[in-house]
């Protein structure tokens, strides 16, 4: 498994995409606010992602 490293963008839970802002053991901290479609979806501007939970789409 590789893991994601802060700015790498990934995709998890369905389609989300976020850019990542921290990285922790277990976890990543995902700013969800880079989709075009954030403000329809009604999320929170950040989110916590398991590594196991996401694939890297842009490193």
């Amino acid at each position: 498994m590789t893991k994601a490293e802060v700015g790498n963008i990934i995709e998890f839970k369905d389609g989300l995409r976020g850019i990542v802002e921290k990285v922790n053991e277990n976890s990543v901290i995902v700013d969800l606010t880079i989709m075009e479609d954030f403000d329809e979806r009604e999320l929170e501007e950040k989110t916590v992602v398991n590594h196991k939970n996401y694939i890297i789409v842009h490193a």
